[in-house]
């Protein structure tokens, strides 16, 4: 039987899509890429590919995991697959350099910012962009590495905690630091902008008082004993209801030119009402409990939207197959 494989390595956040595939009855198989093989000798198995592979894999001991799914989705699309979030989806979630050029090229603002490898090269490159600066990491994910430097003063004494530190964490993946400039708001939050199929489902307003990390499964990942958002209530998130932007259908237009077929983008607008994207989620995950309070159900919600896209694109795949 021909069903939908989904690419993943954290279990936890697949558990929604779980039902809501069973709700429809659409046959899947989860593919948990952690560590095993790959077969260059043999063709993958029929079907629709969802790849949710994320950046933050490493932090959950998963070291490999984005490099595995990479090595997968090349034998996808050699056999034509239909497949979700193929190869450029999952370079624009490991590097958000690669995000902050691509959605340049669709007119849509992100903050100033530098790359930076070494971390003796961060105050120069803080200097040209001048303080308050963010520093944040170019593959992270859950918020990893954001800081809010003031001064110069500030930052010598974060890079001093740097060389302190133990925790692996601490310091790039890749070994890249991005050094951005802040962009202050009048209000303490940012909006998160979800897309399903290429098109725009719902937007999310996040309070950032407490903090950076701030994807709706991850944000309580910071202290001992917090409980993921994914799978239980939080007023963190809240879905706005009939939002509109100037800037969606460019971010749709973003999305679609670079082969996410589901994905989120953050942004944040400044006193000035200029908004900047900050960052693109092509690993995207959904509060449940904002999603009830907004009175969403079925395909209304996230993984009820993705199910029941991944489910068309089978059904699709099924008739071309007979055809």
């Amino acid at each position: 039987m021909t069903k939908v494989h989904v690419i993943h390595e954290n279990d936890a956040w697949v558990e929604p899509l779980r039902a809501a595939f069973d709700a429809l009855g659409t046959p899947y198989e989860e593919w948990f890429l952690d560590t095993g093989i790959v077969d260059l000798t043999r063709p993958p198995p029929a079907g629709v590919f969802y790849n949710r592979m994320s950046a933050s894999s490493h932090t959950r001991g998963h070291l490999y995991a984005p490099e595995y799914a990479g090595a997968v989705i090349e034998v996808l699309e050699r056999h034509n697959r239909p497949l979700v979030n193929g190869r450029r989806a999952l370079q624009l979630e490991l590097s958000k350099v690669a995000q902050y050029q691509a959605l340049a090229i669709h007119g849509i603002p992100t903050p100033a910012t530098i790359a930076v490898v070494g971390r003796q090269n961060i105050p120069d490159a803080a200097a040209k962009l001048g303080f308050p600066v963010i520093l944040k990491h170019n593959r992270a994910g859950k918020g990893l590495g954001v800081r809010l430097v003031h001064s110069e003063a500030g930052l010598r004494e974060a890079l001093a905690l740097l060389d302190i530190t133990g925790d692996p964490e601490a310091h790039p993946r890749d070994g890249i630091w991005l050094v951005q400039r802040y962009i202050e708001a009048p209000e303490p939050f940012i909006t998160r902008a979800e897309f399903v199929g290429g098109r725009f489902l719902y937007a999310v307003r996040v309070d950032t008082s407490e903090g950076f990390e701030l994807c709706p499964a991850d944000v309580c990942a910071i202290g001992e004993g917090a409980v993921c958002p994914a799978v239980a209530p939080t007023h963190k998130f809240s879905i706005i209801e009939g939002f509109t932007h100037p800037l969606i259908h460019r971010m749709e237009a973003f999305l679609i030119a670079n082969g996410v077929g589901v994905g989120a983008i953050e942004f944040i607008t400044d006193k000035a009402g200029q908004t900047f994207a900050y960052d693109v989620n092509t690993n995207t995950n959904y509060n449940g409990d904002a999603e009830r309070r907004a009175g969403r159900s079925g395909a209304q919600t996230g993984m009820g939207a993705i199910a029941a896209h991944l489910t068309a694109l089978l059904r699709r795949d099924v008739l071309a197959q007979a055809a």
